[in-house]
């Protein structure tokens, strides 16, 4: 029976599966020229387009592009007066008013550092739970205690942030 399981898998692994490697996906450009992709099709209002998108398997020793479309654009695109420039009306907000990017954020958890203006969950992300909790003043202090004996504590503000050093 056993054989049987193992015949199986080994079949089913040398089996050619076309539909992983290739699709065909609908290109929308609706009246102020955004592009959507979708498998779906296409609204009514939005012009539509047949792409192949290819996906070979990496390392066969030259480039190949991956999707080819009807439409040939140019690598430069002149901007016109009446296009509207990209504005940014908003941005992601982490609640201790974006002292640290995420790149940084993250390094510091790996390397189990605590910097100004990361949360309480960056914290005990990176350093587990607090050995103690205690409040004072609206502000929340977690101690850790390692196996040496070496003692640290992290202070909080009312937000749930870091506090700076003064």
């Amino acid at each position: 029976m056993l054989r049987l399981i193992c015949a199986g898998l080994c079949a089913s692994l040398f089996y050619p599966r076309q539909s992983t490697l290739a699709s065909t996906v609908f290109r929308c450009e609706d009246d102020k020229g955004r592009i959507t992709y979708t498998l779906s099709g296409c609204p009514t209002s939005a012009n539509l387009s047949l792409q192949d998108a290819h996906n070979p398997t990496p390392g066969q020793g030259r480039a190949i592009p991956l999707a080819k479309t009807t439409n040939k654009h140019s690598g430069k695109k002149s901007r016109s007066a009446s296009e509207p420039k990209l504005t940014v009306v908003g941005s992601k907000e982490d609640g201790c008013g974006n002292q640290i990017t995420g790149s940084e954020r993250r390094t510091a958890m790996i390397r189990q550092q605590v910097r100004s203006g990361i949360t309480q969950a960056d914290v005990e992300s990176a350093l587990g739970a607090p050995d103690r909790i205690t409040s004072q003043d609206g502000n929340t202090r977690y101690h850790y205690a390692d196996r040496q004996g070496n003692k640290r504590q992290v202070t909080f503000d009312e937000a749930g942030c870091v506090k700076g050093k003064r």
